[in-house]
């Protein structure tokens, strides 16, 4: 049997996407009449390559005998050359061969397809060599028992031929095809989806002011029936990611909205939200504060052991500054598991007030950590930061049960924040709250506009982590009689100047040595 190329995965390592290739995939996909995934093409291409190299070594075995040492050759005769990949050659003379070793031989010249000097072979070799096949093989040149289908090659080498040709694909520039949701068409196969159409997709969304299907949008639009749906849906879905306005906030399925009507959160997550990773010694954590840090299960702690929780039913929160301010819930290991993944950057849902059964519409930002559009409806309730916060899993995907403990309005004593001389400063006054909180992290402010200025002077400063951890600590220290702050307190506080999750926090705590551990989560400040 002859070895073949395709059958090496060397040769799918160094595949190189050829124009043949691409014209072959153009055909199958206009042959199909319907989008195809990578995969389905990866694997027409690898059948197509097999297919060549047999029908490239059944033409060029047909030009010729194939050449062997020890038959003997006239002038004239055509041959093919394993050596040479096969290829053909006329023999154009014959001479008598001279070496000892080998006997009495001939030698032919040859000129092989391509070339113009002649090379020389030996011919009627009675001593033993490689190129001769073992007697009884020479009529089964192209025997395939033994090859690999091009299913078997598929399931060695999809990985490399997939990269490969969805590289190659997108290098097309959408000239000829055009890729969306995973899928692949001919751009001249798309259906003509015009600024009109699009026009009264937009029209739709907003008379809804609701995230639509690409199937009800489809409905409005009343493409001509002779096009398939599939190329339809295709097409729809291709347009509208290229076009500015729409925006896909589906999970599992798509769900089209427009950009505009998006809470700005959603579009442009807020700065005080923003987490610039702090390098930190995480191996200083004391399995105390490793056990507060999963407590409090901020959604930048990475290092938290468990990670995400795909199967959680319901979690309890508590509510820290940034996402008061900003409207926003965290997506942490203990609450993302709550929400779908969306198929875009964002995707909508709906919170449902476990108190009254208003429906809020929501928006998940995976890539940012939160779910904004909380703003008014923290407002309503008046929740301070500290407060708990429920979450619960519906029977709606979509839907997730947000909820507080309410209890009855009281005056109480609480943190009070405000910003002077550049300074963040804290004082005890009596804040009027209704709902069930963590007494170690409530927090109030004076000013807000007033912290913000400060927050941003701050960052403009490059001030470090260690240098607000000296601004906070003794305005909270001051306010306790044992002159000792939480690291959840802490921790709560710094979020007023600066997004960042416990562990770098914490780190510092454990290394500098002014500061020292009293027991319980609670620290002293004590400058040197």
């Amino acid at each position: 049997m002859i070895p073949r190329m395709t059958q090496s995965a060397a040769y799918w390592e160094a595949l190189v996407i050829s124009p043949a290739d691409l014209d072959h995939l153009y055909n199958h996909l206009l042959e199909a009449n319907e989008p195809r995934n990578i995969d389905d093409l990866a694997f027409a291409l690898i059948e197509y390559r097999f297919r060549q190299e047999e029908a490239a070594l059944t033409a060029e075995l047909s030009k010729g005998a194939l050449y062997q040492p020890r038959d003997t050759y006239e002038a004239g005769q055509k041959l093919v050359f394993p050596a040479f990949n096969f290829r053909a050659g006329s023999v154009t003379e014959t001479r008598t061969g001279r070496n000892p070793e080998h006997g009495d031989f001939l030698v032919i010249k040859v000129v092989l397809e391509g070339e113009q000097r002649p090379r020389e072979f030996a011919s009627a070799l009675s001593t033993p060599h490689k190129l001769n096949r073992p007697a009884g093989q020479d009529g089964n040149l192209l025997d395939s028992e033994g090859l690999l289908s091009p299913a078997e090659l598929y399931a060695g080498v999809a990985v490399p031929v997939r990269q490969k040709l969805e590289s190659r694909l997108k290098q097309s520039d959408g000239h000829e095809f055009v890729e969306a949701d995973g899928q692949w068409l001919l751009k001249a196969m798309l259906a003509d989806i015009h600024i009109g159409y699009l026009n009264l997709a937009e029209a739709a969304i907003e008379e809804r002011n609701a995230p639509v299907s690409t199937g009800d949008l489809l409905k409005v639009m009343e493409l001509p029936s002779e096009i398939p749906t599939t190329i339809k849906t295709f097409s729809l879905i291709h347009a509208l990611l290229n076009d500015p306005r729409f925006d896909d906030v589906g999970s599992g399925r798509h769900r089209w909205f427009l950009r505009r009507l998006e809470p700005d959160a959603a579009v442009e997550p807020p700065q005080r939200l923003h987490y610039q990773p702090e390098p930190y010694t995480r191996l200083a954590l004391t399995p105390e504060l490793v056990r507060l840090e999963q407590e409090l299960d901020d959604e930048w702690s990475d290092g938290v052991e468990g990670g995400v929780t795909s199967d959680v039913t319901d979690a309890q929160i508590t509510l820290i500054y940034p996402h008061r301010r900003s409207g926003t819930l965290p997506l942490s290991a203990r609450t993302q598991g709550l929400f779908p993944s969306p198929i875009g950057s964002r995707s909508q849902v709906t919170l449902i007030d476990g108190h009254w059964g208003q429906r809020i519409p929501a928006w998940v930002v995976p890539g940012e950590r939160f779910v904004a559009g909380l703003g008014a409806w923290y407002d309503q309730n008046k929740l301070p930061v500290g407060a708990y916060l429920t979450l619960e899993r519906t029977r709606n995907n979509y839907d997730v049960k947000i909820d507080y403990k309410p209890r009855r309005m009281k005056r109480e004593w609480a943190r009070l924040a405000r910003a002077e001389n550049g300074q963040l400063l804290f004082e005890n006054r009596k804040l009027e709250i209704s709902c069930e909180y963590d007494e170690l992290m409530i927090l109030g402010e004076l000013n807000p506009a007033e912290i913000d200025a400060l927050r941003q002077s701050l960052y403009n400063r490059s001030v470090s982590l260690q240098e607000l951890l000296y601004m906070v600590m003794p305005e909270l220290t001051k306010l306790s009689s044992q002159g000792t702050a939480h690291v959840k307190t802490l921790y709560s506080a710094i979020n007023l100047l600066r997004r960042v999750p416990p562990g770098p926090i914490f780190s510092i705590l454990a290394t500098d040595p002014v500061f020292s551990n009293v027991g319980g989560g609670y620290w002293k400040f004590t400058l040197r």
